[in-house]
This record gives C-alpha cells, structure tokens and sequence, in this order.
C-alpha cells in the first residue's frame, strides 16, 4: 500500500489528510496548532492520523507540508538579522525604495516606513562593477570584501545577502563574493540576488533576496527539526514543503530558497480546489476561502492558478511567483458593531480571533460576530468538530441583541443584516480579481472551503451569478488535499528589454532557459517523461511600468494586445510592445491520489438538516437545508437545490 500524507498548519488547527492509494481509503484529522514551535502539532497530528489508519509512520510513502513559518516570521518580525553587501555607491537601496506613499494628499506625513529586513548599520558596499550587458567594469577586491565580510560576521548577523547591481546579467561576482563567504566562515548562509530573482529592477530584487536571508535561518531550523523528529518516529520519506505558486520543493531547496514558500497556505487550497473542480467538470472556477478572520479568494482558468510575479507579504512587495490570492478582513470572527457616528452596521476587519472567539465559543467573548449570527439563525448546529467542539446558543443570542437594541430591530434581523454585510464584504473581494480584471463571474463556478465557506457560498454566488458552488468532501481540509496533488514547479528567467520587433530568434535564450530548468527538475528526481517546460514572455507596452506573462508562441504581439485590452480596458495602438523577461516554467507531475468516486443513484430528500456522510452520489436535497459533517456546516438556501455528484462533491445549482 502507498499513503500519502498531506500536512496544512494553520493558526488554529494542524489539518492532515491521509489517502491510500491502494484501495482509496481516505482519514481526516484536525489537532490544534502550537505557533510556540509548529513542529509539535504536526508530530502530534501524524501520530494520531497513523494510529486511525492502522499504520506505521515508516509506511508513509510521501509526505508534502504547508508552513506559515515563513510568513509568521516576516509578519512578527521575528526573522534573522541580516547583513547586505551591494556595489560601492548603492548602499541605500533599500531605504530608498519606490518612494511610495500610502493614499493621496497627507499620505505621506502619517506614513510609518517600514525598517527593511536589512538595516543600514549592516550594509557594506563591496568594490567592483559589472556593466549592463554583464561585462567586468572593476573586478572584485577580494582583500576588501574579505574585510567587509568579517566585519559582518563579527558584528553578529545571522545572514548575508549578496546583491550587486547588474547581475541579473552576470552574477558571476556575486558568486565569487559567496564562494569567498564560505571560504571564511564555512556554511554560513548566503543569498546571492541573482540566484533568487534574476531579473532587472535593483530594488526589487534585493529586497526579494533580503527577505529570503530573514527567515532563512528559521525556515531551515524548523524544517531541519521536523525532519529528524519525523525520522525519529520512523517515517523514512523527506517532507516536501509547498511553494507560493501551488508547486513544491524538497526540503533542501525550502531551506536554501524559503522566500518561495512565505504565502504555501493559501496556494494549497487553490491546488485542492482546482483538483476537485476539474474532476467535477469545472475547469473555470472562483476559489472562496473563508476562515476565522479573513477570505481568500482566486480565479483560476483552464484549470490552472493564476499565478502573479509580485506578492504583498506585511508592508513588503515581493517579486516571488505566487497564486495570485486577494485576501479581505471577512471571517467567521469578524466583529459587528454600529457606531455611533453614523448609526450604520459595520462587519469587520476587526476580528474575535480564536481568543476569546465568538461569543458562541463560550471563551468569554462578548462581542457579536458573524459565527454568532449563524448561530442564532440556526444555520450552525449546536455541536462541531463531530462533537468536540459545543456552541453556547444563548450567548451568541446576548452578543447578537447588542446590535439589534443599537438598531432597532429583531433578533433574527440584525442576524441576518450581519451576514448580508459580511457577504457583500467577500463578494466584493471576488469582483476585484473577476469584473476589475476583465472576466464575467457568471461563466465560473465557485468552489467554497475552509471551515466557514459552504455556511456562507450560497449566498455568495447569489450576489456573483456563479454556479454552480462546488462544496468538496471535508472542505475545511482541502489545502491539506492540495498539498498532495501539487507538483513540482519552479521558473528560469532572463531580462531581455528589447521591443518585440527586434527579438528576432530567442532559441538560443529559451534553450539555455530550458537547459536550467531540465537541470533542476532532473535533480528533484523528476523523470524525463514527467517533465514539462513552459514558456513566456513578460511584456509592456514601451515605457510601461509593468508586464503581463504573455505564453510564447506565434503572433504574440497581437496576443498581448488582446490580454492589456482584457485587464485594463484598452490598448494602444501607436505604441510599440517590448519584451521585459523570458521565463521557462519547469514542472514535474507527481502520483495523484485516488479520491473516491461512485454512481449516482438518485434519492430525494426534504428540506432540513442532514448529515453529509448519510449522502451518497445522487442525493438531491432542495433547500432551505442545512448539511452538516466533521469540519464544516454548508448552508443551502431556499429556492436552490443541492446534489451529491459522482465525486462526492455538493453542487448548489439554482432551483427549477
């Protein structure tokens, strides 16, 4: 038998998802995350997922991991204290940034800048020069960055970036600069820009390669300890660590490269999502995401994830490729409250948290949330986590009754008036990455998950025109699920800059991409059959500020005409295009697990509440109903009518 284990820590629960591949038996297990050393939960976790199955640790053939150690360290400020070394003359990248400001007029006086990952006090700038086309204008003064690097290492930094301005084109001297590092000080880790990002755009690339120095040495303790406590326990497979764009990464290259891994939760779900989508039929789905104290939502066509260039990680930008995932304050913890000022309901960002949570929780809180109005509406029942878990009615009723004294209305009401809010609030994140962009959201189905999303789906696509909603079995585990069915991926990339008419043959470019890329898929121990490389070109129109990932390939002017049009409503016809990047996506298919799958047999049910694991494939169950299982309650709405298809899915489908 082959079972595979995926592991998706959260910051309240630690979700596993154990699949057999022989037989396509499947086990499910939330245990409670422990943020003072994420480590402990999963242990406890795979313990208590191999004991329900019956199973040894050293029988888990694969096991893939989602970490927020990466992002909790940037969004603490809880990373590595890291020395930079960049070229004599730009030892202020960093703090001279993009001179952006947070909104018009006064923006900029109640601005609170942010401190770079590395300080000024720990940026040295080395001799030498490359010019733009990669030639040695003054060569590396070994003896003085032997002084610059001593000084750092004594001065007591954690880690060093190397980012010398132009070697995106050649970073043959960022490399020496390494090699001399390890000369001196043996293992010390080293980020060199051109390695990370090697493309144009000295900020951004610094600050990418500074940001992977600051949680490097975390992210390489924590994967470090799991795997020797994992082995420890006889599992006898590495832990593969899920990357931001949906892919993953062995553990070597996690601890080498975590930059790549700072945002794997949510781009775990959007991996599960489109598995189950596209098993269903859908491949052009809306991704709706809803937890505790915030919604993650995502388009994804084709049935693939969109995948962006630049990611937003606290009050840093980013250029690490990552599913393009828009996020807004709208949870099941979100707070309601009417102020005074204007005497109109407000729902969130502000959020109860999980403490003291919801006042249904029964922890002490007291405030309204959106949990507490779907309790008192009875659209969650009295028992969750199959009885683990017991909500206090009367007090989600007391916290409820604040906001309808403040307006003047009924119990139910207000309860209502809190959900309508807060699904507009989501709604309104998912016109952002839909209408804003240029896609009609009637032509997607929406896929709801996370603990709160098939309470509040329904509604949702009411308002979007998105049908039909495709609720997965055990929707509050599937970024578990989407750590097992990702792939390995990684991208090569070349700054090229020059108009698309005077590209003429790139062969020789795309072949070296290429080159690199079968490279490393070959030693990720991907086989060649399973290989598969990409190409695309990152174009602008000339003198743009930014680029759209165009697939190469013929007529590609036209095309990026066509796709500027889509996304910004217009193109521009007397303006030349120019070609910024190419980049070659390497990616390498893995094992997918076998989910289980039945015929229909079709079973009409009446309206109420029912058990998920009572339904089997063909069960229609018209709404109002509400079907409740282990980790997660979906709401079916009157007037709409849900069915179990062969996949054990819920599609919600307007009624006829």
């Amino acid at each position: 038998m082959a079972y595979r284990l995926g592991v998706d820590v959260g910051g309240t629960f630690t979700d596993l998802f154990l699949v057999d591949d022989g037989d396509h038996r499947q086990w499910r297990v939330k245990t409670p995350s422990t943020p003072s050393d994420p480590s402990q939960g999963v242990l406890k976790g795979v313990s208590r997922i191999c004991a329900e199955a019956g199973i040894e640790p050293a029988d888990l053939a694969n096991v893939v991991h989602g970490t927020t150690v990466a992002t909790n360290a940037v969004l603490e400020s809880k990373g590595a204290r890291v020395g930079l070394i960049t070229t004599q003359g730009f030892g202020q990248i960093l703090h001279l940034a993009r001179s952006q400001t947070p909104g018009p007029l006064a923006g900029w006086i109640i601005m609170v800048k942010p401190d770079p990952p590395a300080s000024l006090a720990d940026t040295r700038e080395a001799i030498e020069r490359m010019d733009a086309r990669g030639n040695t204008l003054v060569a590396v003064d070994r003896e003085q960055v032997t002084r610059v690097i001593g000084d750092l290492v004594e001065s007591g930094v954690e880690s060093l970036t190397i980012s010398l301005i132009n070697s995106y084109v050649n970073g043959a001297h960022e490399q020496e600069i390494a090699d001399l590092v390890e000369e001196l000080h043996p293992g010390f880790p080293v980020t060199i820009s051109s390695a990370v990002l090697p493309e144009f755009r000295e900020y951004e690339r610094t600050l990418t390669a500074c940001m992977n120095s600051y949680v490097r040495p975390q992210v390489a303790q924590y994967v470090d300890r799991l795997q020797s406590s994992l082995s420890d326990m006889g599992v006898r497979t590495e832990v593969d660590i899920l990357r931001s764009d949906a892919g993953v990464m062995t553990p070597k290259e996690a601890a080498r490269n975590p930059v790549y891994g700072v945002l794997s939760g949510p781009s775990g779900g959007v991996a599960g999502a489109l598995y189950v989508a596209a098993r269903a039929g859908f491949p052009n789905v809306l991704t709706f995401d809803m937890g505790g104290t915030s919604t993650d939502v995502s388009l994804c066509q084709a049935g693939e994830p969109t995948i962006g260039r630049e990611t937003t990680i606290g009050q840093f930008r980013i250029k690490v490729p990552s599913v393009d995932v828009h996020t807004v304050g709208a949870g099941g913890g979100s707070i309601a409250h009417v102020p005074e000022l204007t005497g109109a309901l407000r729902v969130g960002p502000q959020s109860a948290g999980a403490e003291p949570g919801p006042a249904a929780y029964g922890q002490g809180g007291e405030a309204p949330t959106v949990t507490d109005a779907n309790v008192v509406l009875g659209h969650l029942p009295a028992d969750l986590i199959g009885g683990e878990m017991t909500l206090d009615v009367e007090a989600a009723r007391t916290a409820v009754q604040k906001v309808a004294d403040a307006m003047g209305l009924s119990l139910e009401d207000a309860a209502d008036g809190i959900l309508r809010i807060v699904n507009e609030n989501m709604a309104g994140a998912l016109r952002v990455i839909s209408v804003q962009r240029g896609h009609d959201p009637r032509e997607f189905a929406m896929v709801a998950f996370g603990g709160a999303g098939p309470l509040h789906a329904n509604a949702v696509a009411e308002l979007m025109g998105s049908f039909p909603v495709i609720v997965p079995p055990s929707p509050g585990l599937l970024c578990a699920l989407g750590d097992l069915v990702a792939g390995f991926r990684n991208e090569f990339a070349q700054t090229l800059i020059k108009l698309t008419s005077e590209v003429g043959d790139a062969s020789a470019i795309l072949g070296e991409l290429e080159g690199r890329a079968r490279e490393w898929m070959d030693a990720q121990g991907i086989a060649a059959a399973d290989q598969q490389i990409e190409f695309l070109a990152d174009m602008r129109y000339r003198g743009q500020g930014y680029e759209i990932p165009v697939p190469w390939g013929d007529d590609l002017e036209s095309r990026f005409n066509d796709l500027h049009e889509q996304l910004y409503g217009f193109r521009m016809h007397d303006t030349a295009s120019e070609i910024v990047n190419l980049r070659a996506v390497g990616t390498g298919d893995r094992p997918q697990p076998e989910l289980p799958e039945e015929d229909p047999v079709e079973a009409m049910l009446e309206p109420g509440t029912h058990a998920r694991a009572d339904l089997h494939p063909g069960t229609i169950v018209p709404g109002p109903s509400i079907i409740t299982e282990f980790d997660s309650t979906t709401v079916v709405l009157d007037g709409y009518v849900a069915e179990v298809d062969r996949y054990f899915n819920v599609l919600i489908r307007k009624g006829s």
